[in-house]
């Protein structure tokens, strides 16, 4: 037997934790002295305080955690549902990791406002470029909406391409759709494909219209992090008397196993206001 204290340093938790858990009904003494009331453990609880200390650690109230090892769950069941909430909790720590970069990204974006290098913007005649598409809905423009469906579905369409036996023969393009009210959103994965390449099953062959007058400018560095990018040409076209006539374009020209050195153009169609 093991007085508190011991037991303590056994299960890596404090008297205090341990004293709680005793008066709740979650983890008896094994033992108590009549006289003194001190409290003493066996080796054979330490299964329960791991049990204890696992799933309270995975996010389960006590109560919870009193429901379930009293059930007397076995190792095996034990286990499953530890990885199911270990899943569930890694699943939040990286949506947050992730909210926390477009944070940052916002926050340089405010940071840079009144300097962004408008004269970096480009006027040009972007021509009709036969394409293999694929299309997926989004649920809104930010990058939390994008980056996730956009990736997969540009993997997706190489992967047919390529066992079409079709080439690729110029940079992904994605492209944009949306409704006049901006519901209903759609992104388009498009690759190059060589002049008269004929309708495929496994894919949409299309031309993709000339863009008589875009108004471009080129992001380096990770794609979810483009916003600086549009912001600059959103001030190029109103202060030079330009007006959108539809949604943009992002060519990548350069997609190194580096996201932060990625290169895309943004390209913007654009009329004279």
């Amino acid at each position: 037997m093991f007085s508190i204290g011991q037991f303590a340093v056994l299960g890596r938790l404090s008297v205090r934790m341990l004293r709680h858990y005793d008066a709740i009904g979650l983890l008896r003494p094994a033992r108590v002295d009549e006289l003194s009331g001190y409290r003493y453990y066996s080796a054979a609880q330490l299964s329960r305080l791991n049990r204890i200390v696992a799933l309270k650690d995975l996010g389960f109230s006590l109560d919870q955690v009193g429901r379930i090892v009293d059930e007397r769950v076995d190792a095996g069941q034990l286990r499953g549902m530890l990885r199911l909430r270990q899943a569930e909790l890694a699943e939040r720590v990286s949506a947050d990791r992730a909210r926390l970069a477009r944070v940052a990204a916002r926050l340089r974006l405010i940071e840079s406002e009144g300097q962004m290098a408008t004269e970096e913007v480009v006027i040009k005649d972007v021509p009709a470029v036969r394409v293999a598409q694929l299309s997926a809905p989004i649920g809104g423009w930010g990058p939390e909406h994008i980056s996730p469906v956009l990736g997969p579905l540009f993997q997706d369409l190489c992967t047919r391409v390529e066992t079409a036996g079709i080439r690729i023969v110029g940079p992904g393009v994605a492209h944009y759709a949306t409704t006049e009210a901006g519901e209903g959103s759609t992104v388009f994965a498009a690759v190059p494909v060589p002049a008269g390449t004929p309708p495929h099953p496994a894919f949409d062959v299309l031309d993709l219209p000339a863009l008589p007058a875009a108004a471009t400018v080129i992001h380096r560095g990770r794609p979810d992090e483009i916003e600086a990018a549009y912001q600059t040409l959103g001030a190029w076209v109103e202060q030079n008397g330009y007006r959108g006539t539809a949604p943009p374009r992002e060519v990548s020209l350069e997609v190194p196993e580096d996201r932060a050195a990625w290169v895309t153009e943004v390209q913007l169609p654009v009329t004279r206001a």
